[in-house]
């Protein structure tokens, strides 16, 4: 496969900017993401302050419409001042707002992504009760270090816990009544990234997931790290002849083929082939949320539980707005830097 490498200035730098940023160009077809060194800085050397962001795309689904959007929307967030002058290339921004600009060249061709992850290492992520998680991100998003999947984690093992075992105080008392609804519970992770959460979901007691993504490495990779800690997880099968991340036309007289796990490619139609649960995790960015809010409430069994991260403050009350008439009944907000997580029940 062929890629493109984007380059992104952000001026000036603004980390939550630079999250944004990264959520929409996923969304846009990007793959990887990493933090671009200032021009001064060397690459041997630890990065303190990023210049901006690097992105890479296949050649063959870049789209530049898709990417101005993505910085549009982003710039429309962050109304701060910016300094006169930036740097070449396509450019936009506001006097009142951030510069971003960004430059395209063809990536190398080479086994980048293995390059990449032999100088990156991630520590295993430990759980409250002392279990690990090994995580290789490769090209999906999911490592366990940033803030949205800390959150959804947090809300996954409040779920875990029994009546014995106190939740954590970041969660409200109405989520800490809860008892342990994720023992034996049929798991949707939407948007799985590394699979990291789905595999917290099993370690803490859940029977099976069903997850799904809509980047083939993410797939791929999710599989890769539910092997490696110890859980076979299967890919759905697509219909006969049909696109990547159709919903599968086998029938699911056994659940799963007797495997613990299994991922789908696609988006929020894999839920049509999916079985319902009594739990759905969504760590994805705002817009899709609001438009798969209905069909996470639709694959929810009654009194299922909802745990939705990848969003801000500002986003809470639309967020809210839209759920309450499918039946959406919040119960907790995390917070973690500028970064929130929702928890919502929904009706019997």
């Amino acid at each position: 496969m062929k890629y493109l490498e984007l380059t992104f200035h952000i001026t000036p730098y603004n980390e939550a900017a630079a999250d944004v940023l990264a959520a929409l160009l996923a969304d846009a077809g990007c793959d990887t993401f990493e933090p671009l060194p200032s021009d001064a800085q060397a690459l041997s050397q630890p990065l303190s302050q990023p210049a901006g962001l690097r992105a890479f795309i296949q050649e063959s689904a870049y789209s530049e419409p898709a990417i101005r959007a993505a910085i549009s929307n982003t710039l429309a967030l962050f109304p701060i001042t910016v300094p006169e002058g930036s740097p070449e290339g396509f450019t936009e921004g506001s006097p009142e707002g951030l510069r971003i600009t960004f430059t395209t060249s063809p990536a190398p061709d080479e086994n980048w992504n293995a390059a990449w992850e032999a100088e990156h290492h991630f520590e295993p992520i430990a759980l409250p009760d002392g279990q690990l998680i090994h995580i290789i991100p490769r090209q999906a998003f999911g490592s366990g270090e940033h803030a949205t999947t800390r959150l959804i984690l947090s809300l996954l093992s409040q779920l875990a816990a029994t009546p014995e075992s106190p939740s954590p105080a970041t969660v409200s008392e109405a989520s800490a009544s809860l008892s342990a609804p994720l023992a034996g519970a049929t798991v949707i992770d939407a948007g799985c990234g590394t699979g990291i959460l789905g595999i917290a979901a099993l370690k803490l007691g859940a029977a099976r997931v069903f997850a799904y993504d809509i980047d083939e490495w993410s797939v791929l990779n999710a599989q890769d790290n539910f092997a490696l800690n110890g859980l076979e997880a299967t890919i759905a099968p697509t219909a006969p002849q049909g696109a990547l991340g159709t919903p599968s036309t086998a029938p699911r007289s056994s659940a799963f083929g007797g495997s613990p796990a299994e991922i789908a490619l696609g988006d929020a139609r894999c839920l049509a082939d999916a079985p319902q649960a009594s739990v759905l995790l969504a760590n994805i960015n705002r817009n899709i949320l609001l438009a798969d809010l209905p069909a996470f409430a639709a694959h929810l069994q009654p009194g299922g539980h909802l745990l939705l991260s990848g969003f801000y403050e500002a986003d809470i009350d639309a967020l809210l707005a839209a759920a309450a008439p499918l039946g959406l009944r919040h119960l907790a907000t995390l917070s973690d830097g500028d970064w929130r997580a929702l928890h919502f029940q929904i009706e019997n």
